[in-house]
């Protein structure tokens, strides 16, 4: 560390949170730096062999041999034609641009996903970009989208602000905008909606700039009211009523139901209890602090297995956490994989969804859980008690890891990252009763999920973003303006 300030630490350490959000790669200085701090972020095309691949069953086969992978059913496509009583404009007459860092397996990626598909049937013309400053590949979802129709561009810097410029979109839809693009659309009067995923975003908010920087956001959406209290709270001065919450929604479209048999057999379980945690490989996500609670759970009964999956974004953390687990005597079931493409196939597998994070803005994989009927358990973070309730007929929501759920941040989490936690009795004690009770939770494991999915409707979260996209633009346009684009 010789030759280094505190200060160049603590940027270099920003810039390294920074990047692992936004899949960005580093210059290898920082990266180091990062390495040695265990707070960086080292990414990767590949796993190299951190967390496993799926060639292999999370309970060895019998001499009978694996079965075949089973298949999910085709995603069910919403119309192809669109119904002109849902038509808030006249058709294509507003376009609308989304604009994301990256696009690839992300809950917020998902959510960008999900208005791209969701905004034509209100009547708007829709394009993604996927604004970067990297020649890292651009993500699944980027090729999906494409596959199906979609209008998407990948974009550096000065490649997005000649785009904007040329084609002058009438709003901006911005998820985890970089700055210069709230900038740029700003100098050709384009209004944007900010959909605040969670707070801090990305790495931690800036409060000392915000206040500028929000001068060019002519409104926010906030995914749930923690996040939306969170945020007025550190932009005092920006107006309450232009930061509005619209939780996020189930996209039942692509997530449609599995044959739980076939789901299990594939992945060897027979009358194990499956733990489920499908989120990104980072600090965020708090796996370390999951795996020191299941350990517990995992004492008492040998049955008991925990399956964490997702995208690794934090070589460096992942790999204490792999370390953590090849230490625990019940190692061998606990299984550290990458992302899985059908997170159905998962979900049917599954008796119970887990998630211990730090800090969510709203956890579409939790939403996703209780959508396919699991119990679901998740820290206290944001949008949790929305999803779940207190009541806990759908499973349970304990403490936050830090303690105030409101305090955690990046800063925060990783000094808590290798820390005895303060929720790990209470979480020890709701994956333990899901266990003991997990004859009650299959019986109403379709009850659950029909009542999930009315919760989350598509619909009804789809229209009201139409709806605030179309109110920023009212505000920029005159009243002859607006009157030749609205629905006659």
């Amino acid at each position: 560390m010789t030759g280094l300030s505190q200060n160049d630490l603590s940027l270099r350490g920003r810039a390294t949170l920074w990047a692992q959000r936004n899949s960005w790669r580093l210059p290898a200085s920082v990266r180091r730096i990062g390495k040695k701090l265990f707070i960086g972020s080292q990414l990767t095309s590949g796993s190299d062999g951190i967390v496993d691949d799926w060639s292999k069953p999370l309970v060895p086969f019998d001499a009978m041999g694996a079965p075949d992978a089973p298949t999910a059913p085709a995603s069910i496509p919403t119309s192809s034609t669109s119904n002109p009583d849902d038509f808030l404009v006249s058709p294509g007459s507003v376009h609308c641009l989304i604009v994301t860092p990256v696009l690839d397996a992300g809950g917020l990626d998902e959510f960008v996903a999900f208005l791209a598909r969701r905004l034509p049937h209100f009547g708007f013309r829709v394009t993604v970009m996927c604004a970067h400053s990297s020649s890292e590949p651009v993500g699944q979802l980027f090729t999906a989208l494409q596959r199906e129709g979609t209008a998407v561009v990948a974009a550096s810097p000065s490649e997005a602000c000649l785009w904007i410029e040329a084609n002058r979109p009438d709003v901006v839809s911005a998820h985890d905008p970089p700055g210069w693009l709230l900038q740029t659309a700003s100098d050709v009067r384009i209004p944007v909606v900010e959909t605040l995923h969670g707070i801090p975003t990305p790495v931690s908010t800036d409060w000392r700039e915000e206040r500028q920087r929000s001068k060019f956001v002519t409104c926010f959406v906030a995914v749930s009211e923690l996040v939306r209290r969170q945020y007025l709270s550190g932009n005092p001065s920006y107006s309450d009523s232009a930061v509005i919450t619209i939780p996020n929604a189930f996209n039942q479209t692509h997530r449609p139901l599995v044959n739980r048999p076939r789901a299990r057999a594939w992945l060897g379980l027979n009358d194990e209890f499956l733990f489920l945690c499908l989120g990104r490989h980072t600090v965020q996500k708090n796996a370390y602090g999951l795996i020191q609670a299941f350990s517990e759970v995992a004492g008492d009964d040998p049955k008991v297995h925990l399956l964490i999956a997702g995208r690794l974004d934090d070589a460096v953390y992942t790999r204490q956490v792999r370390t953590l687990r090849d230490k625990m005597p019940c190692k061998e079931r606990i299984h550290l994989r990458q992302s899985f493409s059908d997170p159905s196939i998962l979900l049917a597998a599954a008796d119970c969804f887990v998630l211990n994070s730090f800090f969510e803005g709203w956890s579409l994989a939790s939403m996703e859980a209780l959508s396919a009927g699991l119990p679901t358990i998740v820290s206290d973070v944001g949008g949790a008690r929305e999803q779940l309730g207190l009541d806990g007929s759908r499973g349970f929501v304990v403490a936050n890891p830090v303690g105030d759920p409101e305090s955690a941040n990046w800063h925060s989490s990783s000094l808590m990252r290798f820390q005895p936690q303060k929720n790990k009795d209470e979480l020890v004690s709701a994956m333990k009763s899901v266990v003991a009770h997990r004859d009650y939770w299959s019986g109403v494991r379709g009850q659950l999920s029909a009542d999930s999915k009315s919760r989350f409707d598509p619909a009804v979260c789809s229209k009201r973003h139409a709806e605030v996209l179309l109110w920023a633009i009212s505000r920029s346009m005159t009243k002859s303006e607006f009157a030749d684009c609205a629905r006659p």
